[in-house]
């Protein structure tokens, strides 16, 4: 059977070679072509077995959040101790790329496009529907509905949703891409990560498979942003200009945010990405700021201070909370939807944000995504939740009334900004806003896809990446408009079944991380300390405190030059250990330099550990 089965793949293998040569391609035939054959099989499937296919995925879904939306929970909170723990030990001080290099983009247009590629899209869509749908249904179901009592936890839940947790989901498998990619120089692939357990294995079938596995989830889980940005994007122009809420529209819209994709695929990172991110947090800010300058100023100065407390409050009890006693299935359908959504696109932003942080330290790393970023979205829900609950509880309301009554989730921001001055103009600034961040979305997976596809950083040929483009509207349409159920229902099912071998990957490159850190690092030397006498008097205790100071244990370990002839390693192996009192640096720096200057022929570079 194994030789069968070695066979057709080897027999497979020259012909999707020869249609990669014919389609002048530069990619790994094997990774592209799977990826791509499934999910143009999901859509061609979807179509032809509408009812088939929403069966399974219903069924699918049903029993994962029954039974394992537990795991799902447990999962992200797990990955956020992690991240927290490694940030602050003397891992923390490890660079993700060679010791000497720095980051190549300034904090601020870093946060840009983090913020741009990673959550933007999320909190257009989410911001005011999020805060109000727990306000009028509260998901511990122990306080009145549409009370202040109600508000308060409906914004603990939103910023717990798009808080902390949700970076972590993008942090962890960006910190691994970091230090595999640029610090290993290993592939850029998600099976790099896993190089300390299979070695060279990461080439083969198990590591080809992991990376399938990789790009179809991204693919998915990209597509549902578009799907539900193609809603909102579609319930504003309903509102603004009354055209109708159709498949058609939605169609016609996806395929508009795709074209533009692909003018800015072609324009590559700094005259796309980067300029479109760059825009983007820029407008977002000025909406921001519109809202707060022309709405309740002083109270929604006031509501964003004490959402932040909220927030701390909430977070220990609601990072391990599973709904065990009510199990009313509320948190299926929010918390396990959004963490199953956003791992499934992890990969994608997690490569993203590695290779625009190359050259920051973890302990940067993990502070500037778990930190930035999150504390704009603790910003942005607060400032549009509280302006909510201040329309419900002393305006006119109506919120409610649409997003929860009638169920018209994507019209929820619209709505919103139908209470504030210049409604029509300021709705038609969000809609470019949300058509923007897809743009940004949809282009930076393109690129990120293509790299996780042909294994390498080099441009690749345009018609290649405007593939990727393509594929993710074909998916999102197809979940949208060929299914048999609501949209966003639809969307829901499939992300739910897909994100389920995210997790397990999850724990398992948490593991391989720090194996790969522990092996390049080295084990870190025992603490010297001062050895004091027995003490029985003031005097003695007096003599005692005049000792001088321990004395530091320094390893110098002499690392060939890549130049160097055969014997170079040999000598190499040599490890001299000298002691110097504390605080004299230099004069040790001076000593172990003078020991090895007449080694330089031989023993390269002389590497020092203290302790």
């Amino acid at each position: 059977m194994c030789k069968l089965v070695r066979f057709g793949y080897t027999g497979l293998v020259p012909i999707l070679q020869k249609a990669h040569d014919s389609l002048r391609l530069r990619t790994s035939p094997g990774v592209f072509f799977s990826s791509a054959l499934i999910a143009l099989l999901f859509v061609v499937l979807t179509i032809l077995f509408t009812d088939g296919v929403d069966s399974i995925f219903s069924t699918a879904s049903n029993w994962i959040m029954t039974n394992l939306g537990w795991f799902y929970i447990l999962g992200v909170t797990t990955f956020l101790l992690f991240l927290v723990g490694i940030a602050f030990t003397h891992y923390g001080r490890v660079r993700l790329g060679g010791d000497d290099e720095r980051p190549e983009h300034s904090t601020l247009a870093w946060f840009a496009m983090l913020f741009a590629a990673g959550i933007g899209t999320i909190l257009m869509f989410w911001g005011v529907a999020e805060p109000i749908s727990h306000f009028a249904n509260p998901p511990m179901q122990d306080v009145e509905p549409e009370s202040v009592e109600a508000a308060e936890e409906a914004m603990g839940f939103a910023l717990y949703h798009f808080g902390l947790h949700t970076w972590t989901i993008f942090a962890l498998p960006g910190l691994g891409f970091g230090y595999f990619i640029y610090k290993r120089h290993l592939p850029p692939r998600v099976s790099s990560i896993f190089a300390p357990l299979l070695g060279g294995r990461i080439y083969g079938p198990i590591g080809k498979t992991i990376d399938v596995v990789a790009i179809i989830g991204t693919v998915f889980g990209v597509a549902t942003s578009v799907g539900l940005g193609t809603l909102q994007i579609n319930a504003g122009l309903a509102q603004l200009f009354d055209i109708q809420e159709s498949g058609v529209v939605q169609i016609a819209l996806i395929a508009l945010v795709t074209v533009m994709a692909g003018i800015s695929v072609a324009l590559g990172l700094d005259k796309g990405i980067k300029r479109l991110s760059n825009i983007n947090i820029g407008m977002a800010v000025m909406l921001l700021v519109f809202v707060v300058v022309t709405g309740p100023s002083l109270f929604l100065l006031k509501g964003m201070i004490e959402s932040a407390g909220i927030y701390a409050e909430a977070l220990p009890r609601l990072a391990f909370w599973n709904d065990t006693f009510a199990d009313s299935g509320w948190q299926n359908t929010w918390t396990v939807f959004y963490w199953a959504w956003t791992i499934t696109w992890s990969p994608f932003v997690g490569i993203f944000i590695a290779r625009i942080s190359r050259g920051r330290t973890i302990r940067e790393f993990v502070g500037g995504v778990l930190g930035l970023p999150v504390l704009f979205s603790v910003i942005w829900f607060s400032i549009f939740g509280m302006g909510s609950f201040h329309i419900e509880l002393e305006g006119e309301g109506g919120l409610v009334e649409r997003v929860v009554d009638a169920g018209d989730i994507p019209g929820a921001l619209f709505e919103f900004l139908g209470n504030f001055p210049l409604t029509g103009l300021v709705s038609g600034i969000a809609i470019i806003l949300v058509v923007i961040f897809f743009v940004t979305s949809v282009d930076s997976t393109s690129m990120v896809l293509d790299m996780m596809a042909s294994g390498h950083e080099e441009k690749a040929p345009i018609h290649q990446r405007l593939f990727w483009a393509v594929l993710m509207g074909l998916v999102a349409a197809t979940m949208l408009v060929a299914t048999g159920k609501d949209g966003l229902d639809a969307l829901q099912q499939v992300i739910t079944v897909v994100g389920l071998p995210f997790f397990v990957m999850g724990f398992i490159m948490m593991y391989s991380l720090v194996r790969g850190i522990r092996e390049d690092l080295g084990e870190r030397p025992e603490p010297v300390t001062r050895q004091w006498p027995e003490v029985r008097s003031a005097e003695e205790l007096e003599a005692a405190e005049e000792l001088p100071a321990p004395e530091v244990v320094v390893q110098t370990r002499a690392i060939p030059d890549e130049n160097e002839n055969e014997n170079a390693a040999e000598d190499a192996e040599d490890v001299g250990v000298h002691r110097v009192h504390a605080g004299e640096p230099d004069a040790l720096r001076a000593r172990g330099d003078g020991e090895h200057a007449d080694k330089k022929s031989t023993t390269g570079t002389t590497v020092v550990e203290e302790n």
